[in-house]
């Protein structure tokens, strides 16, 4: 009891907390998941400090406290009832079906993965899309917040420290990521936006790392649930799946590469699967977007290079069906049109927080 008790009076504060797109609601069993780094500890101690102060308890299993000791569900559940406890938060809990649950109103279990229990609301948590960045940026520019975007990334820790972000995104990799997964998670940065199979995957690892097949098919099926990396079918069915891994930053700080270009591309990519955009690839030649509407990554695009590669490019985009193409520069703009197929370009911060996608 004096274990929860000092877990209670020591509950975490997140300092100058910046609103997300989520709320946690109501629902008495919630599930919050989302990849490492995504922000939904915040939002969950946010979500008591602002509402439920009082009659709350927040565990942290990671926390160093329970490294020896065990807490007790029995005494948990006398804790509960003592303090008229209505809101329990469980974050990093080894969750099991067949474990029963303290009884209180409302329960909240923070996961990387999603719960296999029917019985919680799901809530998942996404990276920082263009707009929610903006909102730990204060009085600038569309240009220069862009600029910070791109530097900083999409995750949340790496947004508030800008000044620091070398050391801030080293210290998040080994404080969230085995060696060996960062190791991994290295080669995969090198190949990031390539189209590609696992099988290919494991050949390129294997160079590099004393692995199994078996380890890795699995660790990628991890971070695939998790959402570290995201696989996007190709429409042709050929050549793999595009793989994009859900910070454009972090995979540029652990890549050999450094290609502005594939960053950008990327930054597209995640734009639209951070959105809950339904998309496939045409290739290497964009992305897809209700079978009509082809998203082309163009970062110094201008309109004679992008007209003269348009055309080149017609044959495809009619075989395809594709009806209209939308052309993401860092800061061109304009529109032209080829036959029955209309071109518009536009820049990044324009396009990312407008309805085209």
């Amino acid at each position: 009891m004096i274990l929860i008790e000092n877990i209670d009076n020591n509950r975490p504060i997140v300092e100058n907390f910046v609103p997300r797109k989520y709320e946690i609601g109501n629902n008495k069993r919630i599930n919050i998941y989302g990849a490492r780094g995504t922000g939904k500890s915040a939002l969950a101690i946010d979500y008591i400090a602002q509402n439920h102060k009082d009659g709350s308890l927040y565990i942290d299993f990671d926390s160093p406290t329970l490294f020896f000791q065990n807490l007790s569900v029995v005494d948990l559940q006398i804790y509960i009832n003592e303090n008229d406890i209505k809101i329990l938060i469980l974050d990093h809990w080894g969750y099991e079906k067949q474990v029963e649950m303290p009884k209180v109103e409302q329960v909240v279990i923070i996961s990387r993965e999603p719960l296999d229990d029917k019985g919680f609301m799901p809530l998942q948590i996404m990276p920082l899309d263009y707009e929610e960045f903006l909102a730990f940026e204060h009085h600038i520019s569309q240009t220069n917040g862009f600029t910070h975007f791109v530097k900083s990334g999409t995750l949340p820790t790496m947004a508030q420290s800008q000044k620091t972000h070398q050391l801030s995104i080293k210290q998040f990799l080994y404080s969230k990521f085995t060696l060996q997964e960062l190791k991994l998670l290295s080669i995969l940065s090198t190949h990031n936006t390539e189209h590609l199979s696992i099988n290919q995957l494991f050949t390129f690892a294997k160079e590099h790392m004393k692995i199994s097949k078996d380890w890795l098919y699995k660790t990628i099926g991890d971070y695939e649930n998790e959402g570290i990396l995201y696989f996007i079918n190709d429409k042709s069915g050929k050549g793999g799946r595009k793989m994009l891994i859900y910070d454009h930053a972090t995979s540029k700080y652990l890549s050999t590469q450094n290609n502005f270009s594939v960053g950008f591309d990327a930054l597209v990519g995640l734009t639209l699967l951070f959105h809950k955009v339904s998309v496939e690839t045409l290739g290497r030649d964009g992305y897809i977007v209700g079978n009509e509407t082809l998203i082309v990554s163009a970062p110094f695009g201008g309109e004679d290079a992008m007209w003269a590669k348009s055309h080149k490019k017609f044959s495809l985009y009619k075989k395809e069906g594709i009806k209209k193409v939308i052309i993401v520069t860092v800061s061109s703009q304009y529109e032209y049109e080829i036959e029955n197929i209309s071109f518009e370009a536009l820049p990044f911060y324009e396009w990312s927080m407008g309805d085209d996608e």
